[in-house]
């Protein structure tokens, strides 16, 4: 049940501040339409933040491209347990590490060293400013969805430019 007065589902809650919601849809379609990593990286990425956020709506969201791109239901049950997923590249695998500490334990994160070692050798400058600004979309809509318990129930097919 929403915690604010509106309508219960993914875009009525932004009305209420329309000029901030407006800026939030750009964000997103900037997200979403201008993304140049492999759909399985982001996929990961925003996974596992949507589990660490416990948002409904992320967590059962799916890209409509998905299944051409070897984005399916076994890749996201493997998030969870990134660390040992099999089938995930090291990439995978530190896009979904790169989520994780980004929203629990960011200060750590960016003290660590090896961390960036291991993340710059296997992404570049812009594909890291792409995988940031994408983590904090997620993660931040997603939580404010969730703490408002707004658009919780609602099916969601993400749609992505053609590779």
């Amino acid at each position: 049940m929403a915690r604010i007065d509106v309508q219960d589902d993914l875009g009525s809650w932004m009305q209420l501040q329309p000029d901030m919601g407006a800026g939030l849809v750009a964000y997103s379609e900037a997200v979403y339409g201008k993304a140049r990593l492999p759909l399985r990286v982001r996929e990961i990425a925003r996974m596992r933040i949507a589990q660490i956020n416990e948002c409904e709506v992320c967590r059962n969201a799916r890209q409509e491209q998905g299944p051409g791109q070897g984005v399916d239901e076994a890749l996201y049950a493997g998030v969870a347990g990134w660390r040992n997923a099999p089938g995930y590249s090291e990439r995978e695998k530190l896009a979904a590490e790169f989520a994780e500490r980004f929203a629990l334990d960011h200060v750590a994160m960016r003290a660590d060293d090896a961390f960036w070692q291991r993340f710059r050798a296997a992404y570049s400058d812009a594909e890291i400013v792409e995988l940031t600004m994408s983590v904090a979309l997620w993660l931040g809509a997603g939580r404010a969805m969730r703490v408002l318990d707004v658009g919780q129930a609602c099916a969601l097919t993400l749609q992505s430019p053609a590779p």
